[in-house]
């Protein structure tokens, strides 16, 4: 475990060698900035009150995206794998919220309901199909066996979601909250980026842009990254307590 995570720190530190040669090497702070004037740009937005609002303001838009989809996927999934026939009514929905580009419905998103639920709306749209997919596989893969015994003994509903459906269902949950989290902050970020509500990430990444501030891009792209990351830890981490 030691020798994994030794192993780990170096090849970061290679990778951020490499990036810091390719910086010099192309001496255009335009094109690509290294490691060190991000960490500049980071330590420079850090101090300032926009930072935490943008990024406070865009937690909660995708995050109640991704909690508005995860619980859809859910209230659906249950019924959806009971009853055939519904199950029928929600595959083309699914199919088509699976299949289509996110720039496509991000510009009638946005003809829709506007740039300041935009974010909330596209993330969602991206999260529904994952989790509701992976919940109905995790319910149809429910071991029979032992739903049959639960209806032997007459093991009462909440028993039976308590010891039989969540141990089954929780590696499925997990798999879809690891690429669902990611997936919505990316979506939920570009949507940011067209509809540029205030104040956001979205929007900073824009102004960034507007700017040609390279160092500040890659600045808030960190910021993202290590959001993602942390949020995903953080549901991972109530999932199995709550399990």
């Amino acid at each position: 475990m030691y020798k994994k995570r030794i192993q780990t720190v170096l090849i970061f530190l290679f990778w951020l060698t490499v990036w810091q040669a390719v910086s010099l090497l192309l001496h255009n702070p335009i094109v690509l900035v290294g490691p060190l004037e991000t960490l500049k740009a980071l330590q420079r937005l850090v101090i300032t009150m926009e930072f935490w609002l943008s990024i406070l303001s865009s937690l909660a838009r995708i995050g109640s995206g991704f909690l508005l989809a995860f619980s859809a996927g859910i209230l659906l999934a249950v019924p959806a794998c009971r009853f055939g026939l519904l199950r029928d009514c929600l595959e083309p929905l699914v199919l088509l919220l699976k299949s289509i580009p996110v720039a496509s419905f991000v510009i009638l998103a946005l003809i829709w309901i506007g740039s300041r639920n935009l974010s909330i709306f596209v993330s969602a749209s991206v999260v529904f199909p994952l989790v509701y997919t992976n919940l109905l596989a995790g319910l149809q893969n429910t071991d029979p066996k032992l739903l049959e015994m639960a209806e032997v003994f007459r093991i009462r509903l909440p028993q039976r979601i308590r010891y039989i459906y969540l141990p089954a269902l929780l590696p499925y949950l997990c798999s879809a909250t690891k690429t669902a989290l990611g997936m919505a902050w990316k979506s939920g970020v570009a949507a940011e980026v067209i509809g540029v509500p205030t104040p956001s990430i979205g929007e900073q990444l824009y102004m960034a842009k507007i700017y040609l501030s390279t160092a500040d891009l890659f600045a808030w792209t960190f910021v993202i990254i290590c959001i993602s990351l942390l949020s995903e830890k953080l549901f991972l981490h109530l999932l199995n307590r709550w399990s």
